[in-house]
C-alpha cells in the first residue's frame, strides 16, 4: 500500500485532530470578534430606509456653552444650512428627516419650523428626553429616504408643562398658532411679519396691535403658581414703558429698554437696558416664592413675591398704555419654574452663537444600501443580550469544532480498522506482531497500531508473548484468558472514553443553549418595556426594535442547540457502531489467541528433535 496514503491517514489521529479542531474553534472565535465590531452604537444603523445620517452634537460641557446641573426634558433648535447639510438628499420638504437618540433606536419627536431647500437653511426643533449639564450627547439625524411620508410632531415636541409656544411661522394675517397639545391659539395674527427674524418668520409690531389670546382652562393659574415666560425681543426704540407680555396685573416689558416685571403698581427691574434693534432673549421665571428676571440666559434682577391668580386674557406685543414697537420671536409660557440651565441651553441652541448644538459636516452612508432586517436588529442589541448572544455563538463555535474534530478522527478510525481487518483476516491463526507480518512496511505498521482495533490486537499479542516467555508453549489456564481478556478490555475502555471526549460541549449546547437564550430575550423585554415605562412615551417604534432584538437571544440559543443536536446524534451512531466492533473484536481476538496458544501446546516437535 502507498506510504503516503497512510501518513496523510495517520494526520487525522488523535493530535493532530486535536489541532485542527482548536485553529478551528480559534477561526469561529476571531469571526465572532470581527462580527461584535459591527454590531456597535458606531455601526448601528436605525432603518435601512433612510440613506443617509449624520452625528448631532449637544454639548453642555466646558467646550460647548459650559452649564451645570439637571436641564431635564429640554427643546433644542438645529439649524441646517447649505455648510453642514446636503439639501439635495432630502425630500424638497424635509418629511425625510428623522431625529434618533444616542442610543440609535429611540425615535426623538421633533417638527420643522422652516425648510428652504433653495436657500438651503432649515430649522428643526428637536425634543430631548434628558439633558444633563457638563456633557456631551450625539444623537442621529437620518435623511435620504424618498419615500418617506410626513412626520411633524410638533404637539410631542414640546412637554406636558407648556402652555403655550409661539413660532410666528404663520402666514401674514392668520392666527398665530399654538405648536402645543393645548391649542392655545391667538385669536389674531401680529399687525406684520418679519421673514429675516431671529429663527425664520418673526412677528413685528408697529407700536400698535397686540396678539391676543382668550382664557382657556389649560392656561388658568392658581395664586403662587409656578411659572415661566421667555421671548426674543429685537425693540425698535427704547424709548417710553413696552409691554411684552401682559396678563391681569402681571406685565413684563422693556421700560425705556430695561426689562422689568410689574406686579400692579409692585416693579423690579434690571440694571441695565437691551441694545435697539438686536436680538434679547428674554425671560421670567416664578417659582412661588421668588420672581427672578433672565437677560440672554443670565440672571439679571429678582423680587421676593408671588403671582397671584390669573385667568384672563392674554396680550403679546403690547398692552393698553404700553405699547410695543419691534420684533418678537419664539415665545413660550410654562405652568413651572424652568431652571437657569434650561435658559442658558435655549439661548446658545437659538441665538447666533450656536455652542450648544452642532451638526457634522460630513456625512454616513448606509453600506450597500442597508444590511437588511437582520443587520437592523443586531444593532438595536442591548449590552447584556449581546452578552448572551456571544455565549450562544461560542457554544455553537465549541460545537463545530468538537463536530469537525470527531467526524475526522471517526474517519481515521474507520479507516485504519478496515486496513487493519484485512491484515488481521489474512494471518488466520498464524497472529504475530504487526511489525513482523510478512510484506508490511514500517508506515503501514505505524498506521494500523494507532487504529482503536489495532490497539488492541497489539495489546492482545503482547500480553501473550509475556506468558511464551515465561511459561512456553503451555496452553493457557481459563484465569491467563481472563487475564489476556481484561488487559484488552482495559484498551476497549481507554478507546471509549476517547471516543467520548469533549461530546458534553455539544449536550451543554443541546440543553443549556436554548434556556441561555430564552433568559436573554426575558431579560430583553423586561428591559425594553421598562425603558418605555421610563420615557413615558409608548410607540411601536420605541418598543419594536428592542423586542426584536430581545428575541435575537432566543434564535442564538436554537442556533446553537440544533446543529449540535443533530450533530450528537449523528456522531454518537458511528461512536456506537465503532464500539460495537470493539467490543465483537475483542472476544474475537481473546478466542483465536486462546487457540492458538492451545495448538502449540499439542503441536509435536519436529523430525530430528527428541522430545523433553
Amino acid at each position: 500500500m502507498n506510504p503516503g496514503w497512510y501518513s496523510l491517514c495517520e494526520e487525522n489521529y488523535e493530535h493532530g485532530s486535536i489541532n485542527e479542531g482548536v485553529t478551528m474553534i480559534r477561526y469561529l472565535l476571531a469571526i465572532l470578534i470581527s462580527l461584535s465590531a459591527f454590531t456597535t452604537p458606531a455601526q448601528a444603523w436605525w432603518n435601512k430606509d433612510w440613506q443617509y445620517r449624520k452625528a448631532v452634537t449637544v454639548d453642555t460641557s466646558p467646550s460647548g456653552i459650559n452649564v451645570s446641573g439637571a436641564i431635564g426634558r429640554t427643546v433644542v433648535l438645529v439649524k441646517l444650512t447649505s455648510g453642514n447639510f446636503t439639501f439635495t438628499e432630502a425630500l424638497q420638504n424635509g418629511a425625510d428627516i428623522k431625529f434618533v437618540d444616542s442610543d440609535d433606536k429611540t425615535p426623538l419627536a421633533a417638527h420643522i419650523e422652516k425648510f428652504d431647500a433653495a436657500t438651503g437653511i432649515a430649522y428643526v426643533w428637536v425634543s430631548l428626553a434628558t439633558l444633563n449639564g457638563g456633557e456631551k450627547k450625539q444623537i442621529w439625524l437620518y435623511f435620504g429616504n424618498a419615500t418617506a411620508g410626513a412626520s411633524d410632531d410638533a404637539k410631542g415636541t414640546f412637554d406636558a408643562d407648556y402652555l403655550a409656544v409661539y413660532h410666528f411661522a404663520d402666514n401674514p394675517g392668520q392666527p398665530t398658532a399654538d405648536k402645543t397639545a393645548n391649542g392655545n391659539n391667538a385669536l389674531n395674527g401680529p399687525p406684520g411679519v418679519d421673514d429675516a427674524g431671529i429663527i425664520g418668520r418673526a412677528a413685528r409690531f408697529p407700536g400698535q396691535g397686540a396678539i391676543q389670546i382668550a382664557p382657556s382652562p389649560s392656561l388658568a393659574m392658581p395664586a403662587g403658581a409656578p411659572f415661566t415666560f421667555s421671548a426674543w425681543v429685537k425693540p425698535a426704540a427704547l424709548t417710553g414703558e413696552a409691554a411684552v407680555f401682559a396678563r391681569g396685573p402681571l406685565v413684563i416689558g422693556l421700560s425705556n429698554g430695561v426689562p422689568f416685571v410689574a406686579l400692579g403698581a409692585a416693579k423690579t427691574q434690571v440694571a441695565a437696558p437691551v441694545k435697539q434693534a438686536e436680538w434679547t432673549h428674554l425671560a421670567v421665571v416664578a417659582d412661588g416664592k421668588t420672581l427672578k428676571i433672565y437677560v440672554n440666559g443670565i440672571e439679571a434682577g429678582a423680587a421676593t413675591v408671588a403671582l397671584p391668580a390669573l385667568d384672563g386674557p392674554i396680550s403679546i406685543g403690547g398692552a393698553e398704555g404700553r405699547p410695543f414697537s419691534g420684533d418678537l420671536d419664539e415665545v413660550r409660557l410654562s405652568k413651572s419654574a424652568r431652571p437657569a440651565a434650561m435658559l442658558l441651553a435655549m439661548v446658545s441652541s437659538e441665538g447666533p452663537s450656536g455652542k450648544l448644538v452642532t451638526v457634522s459636516d460630513s456625512a454616513e452612508k448606509q453600506a450597500g444600501g442597508g444590511s437588511g432586517v437582520i443587520g437592523f436588529i443586531v444593532s438595536k442589541l442591548e449590552p447584556l443580550d449581546q452578552g448572551v448572544v456571544t455565549i450562544c455563538l461560542l457554544l455553537l463555535a465549541a460545537a463545530i469544532g468538537v463536530m469537525i474534530w470527531k467526524t475526522r478522527y471517526l474517519n481515521a478510525c474507520e479507516r485504519g480498522n478496515k486496513v487493519f481487518l484485512k491484515r488481521f483476516t489474512a494471518m488466520h491463526d498464524d497472529l504475530v506482531p504487526a511489525s513482523e507480518i510478512a510484506g508490511i512496511s514500517p508506515q503501514e505498521v505505524s498506521f494500523i497500531t494507532k487504529s482503536p482495533l489495532g490497539r488492541l490486537y497489539e495489546t492482545g499479542i503482547e500480553e501473550l508473548n509475556v506468558r511464551r516467555r515465561k511459561f512456553g508453549d503451555r496452553a493457557l489456564s481459563s484465569e491467563a484468558v481472563d487475564a489476556l481478556r481484561a488487559a484488552v478490555d482495559g484498551v476497549a475502555v481507554e478507546e471509549n472514553q476517547k471516543f467520548d471526549k469533549f461530546m458534553v460541549l455539544l449536550t451543554i449546547a443541546i440543553s443549556g443553549g436554548p434556556f441561555i437564550g430564552l433568559l436573554g430575550t426575558v431579560i430583553g423585554v423586561m428591559s425594553t418595556f421598562g425603558g418605555v415605562a421610563m420615557a413615558g412615551d409608548v410607540n411601536v417604534n420605541a418598543i419594536a426594535p428592542g423586542i426584536a432584538a430581545a428575541l435575537l437571544a432566543t434564535i442564538a440559543g436554537l442556533a446553537a442547540a440544533i446543529p449540535s443536536l443533530f450533530g450528537y446524534n449523528y456522531l454518537n451512531s458511528r461512536i456506537t457502531k465503532i464500539s460495537d466492533d470493539i467490543r465483537v473484536f475483542t472476544d474475537r481476538l481473546i478466542t483465536r489467541l486462546a487457540e492458538m496458544q492451545a495448538e502449540a501446546a499439542h503441536t509435536p516437535p519436529p523430525l530430528g528433535i527428541a522430545a523433553e
